[in-house]
């Protein structure tokens, strides 16, 4: 329950909304680190080059297939979702045509923020995948968009005929950078698995080129990824002058939860 700029729980533990609007559920001992999730060069470059659009056929994708198969006034989770691209995208898209709640989760304090100053009408919170400070049974469908998670949760906070809409890479995805970085880069494998109690309603992959003219949204594609971590400067910026086009392959799957 929220009270004032604090939200209150049913045993009368608060916790402060910050000022961007988020609120940090993330208890000291479940760290791992000060400050856990992708690290700030990460994040900026992911937002960096998410806002130029390389992804807008996915977040298209994603939202027609919510929107075929979502009731009206549907509570979603967007699970792992960094400074709120996809959460917002999504939210602008679905709710042309209803008026859905959205909430956003990542152990990341700073990319909770980043994402609570794009969107302040979405409850951004900091939290755990693994331990996730929603009730039982509180979403009709939950994001994952190349997030770990854990499958108990998941059953847990979606609903009895829920949703669970999850995005991996798709066999060639981003194979471009792999050879120039790898000398025997291999694909990816798509072994999409369907949880326990749930049912596949649909699974499709999403491929596409992707044409850089400029050499830094090339290089925030290798510093959003691990590839990042492959490479020092040198070899990035031989990269960044010497390929134009990358591909995009992913792996689109949604899962119904079976009623109980």
């Amino acid at each position: 329950m929220r009270v004032a700029k604090q939200w209150v729980c049913e045993n009368r533990h608060s916790f402060d909304i910050a000022k961007e609007g988020y609120v940090n559920l993330l208890p000291v001992q479940n760290k791992r680190s000060i400050d856990p999730g992708d690290n700030l060069t990460m994040m900026q470059a992911r937002r960096a080059f998410l806002n130029q659009g390389f992804y807008q056929p996915l977040v298209q994708s994603i939202s027609s297939l919510l929107q075929t198969h979502l009731s009206d006034n549907a509570s979603l989770l967007d699970l792992g979702c960094g400074e709120g691209y996809y959460t917002q995208a999504l939210a602008q898209q679905l709710n042309t045509t209803g008026q859905h709640q959205f909430w956003g989760v990542d152990i990341s304090k700073t990319a909770i923020r980043y994402a609570a100053k794009r969107e302040p009408s979405i409850a951004f919170t900091v939290a755990s995948a693994y331990q996730l400070p929603f009730f039982n049974a509180s979403f009709d469908a939950v994001i994952r968009i190349y997030a770990p998670s854990d499958d108990n949760e998941l059953r847990r906070v979606i609903k009895p005929n829920g949703l669970l809409l999850t995005v991996q890479p798709a066999a060639y995805h981003l194979f471009e950078l792999k050879q120039a970085i790898y000398p025997a880069p291999k694909r990816h494998t798509e072994d999409a698995k369907v949880l326990e109690g749930f049912e596949l309603v649909s699974q499709q992959t999403l491929d596409y080129p992707m044409h850089f003219t400029r050499p830094e949204d090339l290089l925030n594609l290798v510093n959003m990824t691990p590839f990042g971590w492959k490479c020092d400067q040198q070899r990035k910026q031989q990269i960044g002058q010497t390929i134009d086009l990358v591909q995009a392959d992913f792996l689109i799957q949604l899962q119904k939860k079976l009623p109980q």
